[in-house]
């Protein structure tokens, strides 16, 4: 990698590290508000820490060559999010006291919108911790967009090329400039933040917890204001509203910007969009109509219970009401499958994806019918597109190491003494970036605080590999990569 490329890599992590400082001034706000002063000042000392090592990779300069190769995009990536996790720890460690291991988990976590927390006792934490582990879900999740639509395709992993409307493309660009797409995106982000924070204020909660939910649903995070998650509130509405953010979050934000272009068929005619919707529904129906059966529920209480639970672990979310886990094994395998579907491509949510099963289905029906006629020319398309070799290729890939990730990081678990369903439930969780796993450790009921230390440190490494889609960390350690 040139010296250049470095300096160029170094810049841009500068002005992260200097967004990150200014982010830390909220929680002081936040604090000021409620009139508290405990706290104040770790996060003051976080946010000049954070501020004085983004001045020091700015202060030599912009570079002359702004324009990055992909293999320096590559390494932008992962280095960004490891960076930014490390000093987002800081205010935990300050404020809270927490060990280095657990304030990098909580804020791996946070920037990933994985969920899984280590912290106990949320219901009478500290306002400015509160809304700094929202914060960073809010501003992870914007990244994470970013990433999916200017990155990942670079790597043909992303599957934006799927994703585009025909109607205002020009090649397969929603917009031609990028800065432009960038744009809409964030105005479509931070338009539907606000409308999750209205939402959740006029369904009952009140304004703190409204701000706090709304950053992390719209993130698919999970990180909640009570160790209760959505439990502590028993309106129906807040439960509702909660459902509509999630899947809000789990869409792609490309079609949002079609959207506010003028298409507003967009969503409705996106394949990937009406599966998601289609598994989604089915999947309420299914398990609110068992589950009222082994229960003594009415069938609308049942699914407004099974809808929550189901949208936050398929949308990668990890907000709970109740603990599902104690419904039994078979809602419990299904909880256990849905969280590796995901949302769509380009949101906010992790998991396969669901479009990669979509692909996958019409690749097989595709084989089986050259079986039947093995000299018929067979066309396969999806979402408008054909699928071409490359787009099998890369659905392979990223399925298999999306998979290997997952077992190997349960062995690896094992050997830190954990049991079987939490070594294995705790690796999917965070490469899916799901968050709670199940049984009674780290289920819906329970956290990661108890977990040896390094078993924490290896479920960080996991929720960056299933954030970053595994194959842009993986790229890095490929010879080749190094090579000039």
């Amino acid at each position: 990698m040139s010296l250049s490329s470095l300096r160029t890599l170094a810049f841009i992590n500068g002005i992260f590290l200097i967004t990150l400082a200014v982010s830390m001034l909220v929680p002081v706000g936040t604090l000021l508000v409620f009139e508290q002063t405990r706290g104040i000042n770790a996060f003051l000392w976080s946010s000049l820490i954070t501020f004085i090592a983004g001045i020091a990779l700015v202060a030599q300069g912009r570079p002359q060559e702004g324009q990055l190769r992909p293999r320096d995009m590559y390494m932008l990536t992962v280095s960004s999010w490891v960076m930014v996790s490390i000093f987002a720890a800081l205010p935990f460690i300050f404020a809270e006291h927490a060990s280095i291991t657990d304030a990098y988990f909580e804020s791996m976590s946070g920037i990933t919108a994985t969920g899984a927390t280590i912290f106990t006792g949320l219901d009478s934490m500290s306002p400015g911790t509160l809304i700094w582990r929202s914060l960073l879900h809010w501003l992870g999740g914007i990244g994470f967009i970013a990433m999916a639509v200017a990155i990942l395709p670079m790597l043909r992993i992303g599957g934006m090329r799927l994703f585009q409307t025909e109607s205002s493309d020009r090649s397969d660009k929603v917009m031609p400039r990028s800065h432009m797409v960038a744009k809409y995106m964030v105005v479509a982000y931070v338009g539907l933040s606000g409308l999750a924070v209205l939402g959740f204020w006029l369904a009952g909660m009140g304004a703190f917890d409204a701000v706090n939910h709304a950053m992390s649903a719209i993130a698919t995070g999970g990180f909640s204001t009570s160790d209760a998650s959505l439990g502590k509130w028993q309106q129906p509405a807040v439960h509702w509203v909660a459902v509509v953010v999630m899947i809000l979050g789990s869409l792609p934000f490309v079609l949002y910007v079609a959207t506010l272009r003028g298409n507003y068929r967009a969503l409705l005619r996106d394949e990937q969009v009406r599966g998601f919707i289609k598994v989604l529904l089915i999947s309420w129906l299914a398990l609110a109509s068992w589950y009222t059966l082994t229960t003594e529920l009415h069938w609308l209480e049942a699914l407004r219970l099974v809808a929550v639970n189901i949208t936050s672990v398929m949308t990668t979310t990890g907000f709970a009401l109740g603990d599902y886990h104690l419904w039994g094994p078979f809602a419990s395998m299904i909880f256990f499958y849905l969280g590796f579907v995901g949302g769509c491509s380009g949101s906010t949510a992790g998991g396969l994806k669901i479009f990669r099963f979509q692909v996958a289905y019409i690749l097989l029906k595709a084989n089986l019918k050259q079986l039947v006629h093995p000299r018929a020319v067979i066309k396969q398309n999806y979402n408008r597109h054909r699928l071409d070799e490359d787009i099998a290729r890369s659905i392979l890939a990223f399925s298999f190491f999306f998979t290997i990730t997952i077992a190997v990081l349960a062995l690896a678990l094992t050997l830190c003494g954990l049991d079987w369903i939490t070594a294995l439930t705790g690796a999917a969780a965070t490469v899916s970036g799901v968050g709670p796993g199940m049984g009674p450790i780290i289920g819906p009921a329970g956290n990661y605080a108890g977990l040896p230390e390094i078993a924490k440190w290896l479920l960080t490494i996991g929720m960056l590999l299933g954030r970053l889609e595994i194959l842009t960390v993986l790229v890095l350690l490929f010879p080749a990569f190094w090579r000039h």
